[in-house]
């Protein structure tokens, strides 16, 4: 099976979102990291009503890598409760999952240039 697991974790802005997902990279711990853009994101927070502009980051693994990356993204999160949600394994592409797998899962890394993938 290809399954990819994909976490979705908000954050205040590019910067932060950058330094997540490069210490996720540098860490093998994902192979690959998407940063959306700023969105509205509303809230109650310490009986509080909140709005803030916040920012996606979308980052992909293996499945035995998710508890992991997780515990990095939380101790690295500038936010006092981040949020950290795990979507359903997803099936991938025999490349991008072979790349993926290469990436994170230690075995070998295929050449695929952005084309092939």
């Amino acid at each position: 099976m290809n399954d990819v697991q994909l976490l979705y974790i908000p954050v205040p802005d590019v910067r932060a979102g950058k330094k997540l997902a490069q210490s996720a990279l540098a860490a093998k711990l994902a192979a690959c990291a998407n940063l959306f853009p700023p969105g509205l994101s509303l809230y109650e927070w310490k009986g509080e009503l909140c709005e803030a502009s916040e920012q996606v980051l979308l980052l992909k693994t293996l499945p035995g890598k998710a508890d992991d990356l997780e515990a990095m993204v939380l101790a690295e999160h500038p936010y006092d409760c981040p949020c950290v949600l795990r979507l359903p394994p997803a099936q991938a592409n025999e490349a991008f999952f072979q790349w993926l797998s290469g990436e994170v899962g230690g075995g070998e890394r295929p050449h695929l240039g952005m084309g092939d993938i």
